[in-house]
């Protein structure tokens, strides 16, 4: 019993002597393949200067007192404080979420009842529909804004025209809270429908047409339809633009901006949270309590993008 044990044992390998050789063996991997590595470090290089070192920075920079110029100088978690207790901070989450509200329901509903209608096939000239629902997300937004603050207008506007030639009196669009707002959510509703519609669409024609006609011969109505087939397969696709819309309205910036200015219109009502964070910043020239408004806001938007998904994910596990 002895001798099959011994032969066994030298049979077995030894581990410690293998790992140099793994070790060897993966950087000659690496050296053989060094064309391809080589090929693909662009990407990695712009990425660790472009991305990685201006987040580490401004993490580092949001602990600092800066004016863009001059030496920094520690501030601590002061700039933090600040902003937990600046009423216009509050008041710019607040207008940004309200925006978003007023803006992402209406703007989600539409496209899935455009891409539902762009799927059926009673509709002609389809593709012609398509791309002119998809030609307001690649148009200058600078150019948009431009047009909606000529249609929102207090004195020359458009919808005051209308107003008053139907014996109304004109609204002070741009001089109210609600009205800056509403401004704000028709902008972001007319640039991103056709891009969530398109994105519906790809959805809905992956969903068999043997399951509408099966509902069509149980005498289901199109409206049952798309409550009860449409809707309940596209929960994984309305998920991920309820998450893309979440992430884009917390950082609205340029609407507001060119409607009203950098401090949010007469009432603030248009302030929203980068608007702040650029007023701060590159107006005030505080870039260290900048950098942590930046950080807040990304934690708002990871708290609230979470509740949005387990909010669409439990319905869509019940």
């Amino acid at each position: 019993m002895a001798e099959p044990l011994q032969t066994r044992t030298r049979l077995e390998p030894d581990l410690r002597t293998r790992q140099p050789e793994r070790r060897r063996g993966l950087g000659s991997e690496i050296w053989k393949h060094r064309y391809e590595y080589l090929a693909i470090s662009p990407f990695y290089l712009l990425f660790a200067v472009f991305g990685l070192f201006p987040i580490a920075f401004s993490m580092y920079l949001s602990f600092q007192r800066w004016d863009g110029i001059g030496e920094m100088t520690f501030n601590g978690v002061n700039n933090y404080r600040f902003m937990l207790t600046d009423v216009e901070f509050w008041k710019a989450v607040g207008n940004t979420l309200l925006i978003w509200v007023y803006s992402t329901v209406p703007m989600l509903f539409s496209a899935l009842v455009v891409a539902f209608l762009l799927n059926a096939s009673f509709v002609k000239f389809r593709t012609f529909f398509r791309i002119g629902y998809f030609l307001p997300n690649v148009t200058s937004l600078v150019a948009v804004a431009i047009i909606f603050s000529t249609l929102f207008s207090n004195n020359y506007g458009l919808l005051n025209y209308i107003l008053t030639q139907s014996g109304l009196n004109a609204v002070e669009w741009l001089n109210k809270t609600w009205g800056i707002q509403l401004a704000v959510s028709l902008m972001v509703v007319w640039r991103w429908v056709g891009y969530n519609a398109v994105i519906y669409l790809a959805g809905l024609q992956s969903i068999p047409t043997v399951l509408y006609e099966a509902a069509k011969i149980d005498g289901a109505s199109g409206i049952q339809s798309f409550f009860r087939i449409t809707v309940p397969i596209l929960r994984p696709i309305i998920l991920f633009t309820v998450i893309t819309s979440t992430i884009g309205g917390m950082q609205i910036f340029t609407e507001p901006q060119v409607l009203v200015g950098n401090d949010g219109g007469v009432s603030g009502g248009g302030l929203t949270i980068v608007l702040y964070l650029y007023r701060e910043a590159f107006v005030n020239n505080y870039f260290g309590y900048g950098a942590a408004v930046g950080w807040g806001m990304f934690v708002l938007i990871a708290l609230f993008s979470i509740v949005n998904w387990k909010l669409v994910q439990g319905k869509s596990d019940t």
